[in-house]
């Protein structure tokens, strides 16, 4: 770090373990290491089988060779408390029970001659996201106040302030509203088609492209700061010293290449609708277990199929390792209303089957995952089902015909 004079900012965000093509965000990274501080908004691991089979090692390295500051996001949380990467991590609101920070709260860089501090910060509903076991004894505090004790603390030492937030673009908009002193905000975590740059006050709010794609550069000038989302340039050549990634992610590639059946017709040389795929899969779930079902749209991702499933492609499409579970439901009406609102904010949209669920059930079959919700909130011990969702997602998509009704 001593030996580099910095002139700009870049930062990637939501990654998610997208390594099919990872030559041109190690190439770009490597690059511009040389005269860039590189950051990362969060969200860096789960969502595809390099994860589920590497269990995070290669995003380990990777964050530690190229990376020097970075944002934790739902998605990977324990791994930003391993010290490889707990070094890297700063964010300015998440505590313990007891208000004590978890991370270092800020770091401090020299960009372009100009003294900036990096910070970051998680959204409450980024946070409910992460399984409890992983932030059991964790907090978060409201990120605007965090933000404004931290610069009150530390503004002397200096004159710019970037934030690296894992709180969705329409959050970042509101966060620069409020917190004047803001230079640049990296959005992260909403996978929306926001980008930026967009202007509020003095403040640029900025998201780089996901998914192992792209970047955004923030770089300080006399008027204040520029930034931009740009994708990185196309290249199949990775640099010589980071050619132990490209071995690593070509081993686990071959093993995702392996085929597990052929697809039903209905999916084959498409990318399914995710909703349609959750209404099937929901729907098989009924079926096998005469239950109703409840599953969140977002418990899939979207791939492009062939005509043969391959275990890559399941991995992809259920990249969260996911158990069914059989869990208490509310019988009241306005109980149900209710759960499935709440349901909806912490996971995104809700798939029932049958839609509705009818009254008088008070157990449904749904994924760990939603249990512990609906755990937290109507007690009851959620029963394994006996079937991961990947398990039942893979007769779903290799069956003859697609299981019920999936409109």
């Amino acid at each position: 770090m001593s030996n580099r004079r910095l002139a700009r900012i870049v930062a990637t965000t939501d990654v998610h373990s997208s390594f099919d093509d990872a030559a041109p965000m190690l190439a770009y990274l490597h690059a511009a290491r040389s005269e860039a501080l590189i950051a990362d908004c969060g969200d860096f691991f789960e969502g595809s089988g390099y994860y589920r089979l590497g269990h995070g090692e290669v995003e380990r390295q990777i964050l530690h060779t190229l990376y020097d500051v970075v944002a934790p996001g739902n998605h990977g949380w324990k791994h930003h408390f391993e010290p490889i990467l707990r070094n890297l991590t700063v964010c300015a609101n998440a505590v313990d029970r007891s208000g004590r920070l978890l991370f270092a709260p800020v770091r401090f860089f020299t960009i372009a001659g100009v003294r900036t501090a990096v910070t970051a910060v998680i959204s409450p509903q980024a946070f409910d996201a992460i399984s409890g076991a992983d932030r059991a004894g964790h907090e978060v505090a409201e990120p605007v106040s965090a933000l404004m004790r931290l610069f009150t603390a530390h503004q002397e030492r200096a004159d710019a302030w970037v934030v690296l937030s894992h709180s969705g673009f329409a959050n970042d908009l509101q966060l620069a509203d409020r917190c004047g002193f803001l230079d640049v905000v990296f959005a992260g975590h909403c996978h929306s088609p926001l980008h930026g740059p967009s202007r509020v006050g003095g403040t640029v709010v900025v998201k780089g492209p996901e998914l192992a794609t792209g970047c955004a550069i923030a770089e300080p000038h006399a008027g204040g700061w520029t930034a931009t989302p740009t994708p990185f340039p196309r290249t199949v050549v990775v640099p010589p010293p980071l050619a132990g990634f490209s071995r690593q992610l070509g081993v686990l590639h071959s093993r995702l290449a392996a085929p597990l059946g052929q697809l039903a017709p209905v999916w084959r040389a498409q990318t399914p609708d995710r909703a349609v795929l959750t209404a099937a899969a929901a729907a098989e779930i009924g079926h096998r277990f005469a239950a109703p079902a409840v599953l969140n749209e977002t418990s899939l991702r979207l791939t492009r199929l062939g005509n043969v499933l391959r275990l890559g492609d399941l991995l992809t499409l259920e990249p969260f390792g996911n158990r069914l579970v059989h869990a208490r439901w509310p019988t009241d009406p306005g109980q149900r209303a209710n759960l499935l609102a709440r349901l909806t904010k912490r996971a995104g949209p809700m798939v029932t089957w049958p839609a509705p669920v009818p009254d008088g059930s008070n157990k449904v079959v749904t994924t760990g995952y939603l249990a512990e919700a609906i755990a937290d909130e109507y007690g009851g011990r959620p029963l394994d089902a006996g079937l991961s969702l990947g398990q039942l997602l893979r007769l779903v998509l290799t069956a003859p015909t697609p299981t019920g009704d999936p409109s």
